[in-house]
């Protein structure tokens, strides 16, 4: 048994009741998940967050949140983050849904251009518009007016 194995059987999370395990998220992006669903500001649940936790596929964050599920809009900005994640809806300590993330091949209103002079940075009534891909493991975002390309630190231009 390798030490990541062993690990692995050590993590110990206390179990939650009712609410969502957004689980297999990329390494380092537990808090821009937590941004996303303005936590702590909205929220006075209990939340559990692992960062840099030992996987099978090698490091990955989990977060959990009590007495919440979430939202589409909320399960699609984290596609975004984290194409891998997959969202478990906790009932009476069971999962009774788990659902892998899916990215939209195009977004709107959802991400801000890092490029200032893009039409939809301006005070012209246009949403922003992204063609998306991913690799799996990482997303890119390409802007449908100025062609600016976001890869890096997508959850820093989420609106």
């Amino acid at each position: 048994m390798s030490s990541d194995d062993q690990h692995i059987r050590e993590i110990r999370v206390h179990p939650i009741e009712n609410g969502t395990v957004i689980d297999h998220i990329n390494a380092g992006q537990a808090l821009n998940v937590l941004k996303i669903l303005n936590i702590p500001t909205s929220s006075s649940r209990v939340v559990s967050v692992l960062i840099n936790a030992p996987s099978v596929h090698g490091r990955k964050d989990v977060v959990k949140i009590e007495g919440r599920e979430l939202n589409v809009e909320e399960v699609d900005k984290i596609a975004l983050i984290a194409p891998n994640a997959t969202i478990n809806i906790i009932r009476d300590f069971e999962v009774s849904d788990k659902d892998i993330v899916h990215i939209h091949s195009q977004i709107e209103g959802v991400v801000r251009c890092i490029n200032p002079n893009c039409i939809s940075n301006s005070n012209e009534p246009v949403t922003s518009k992204f063609a998306v891909s991913s690799n799996g493991q990482r997303t890119i975002l390409r802007c449908s007016y100025c062609e600016r390309i976001i890869s890096d630190d997508i959850g820093e231009h989420l609106l």
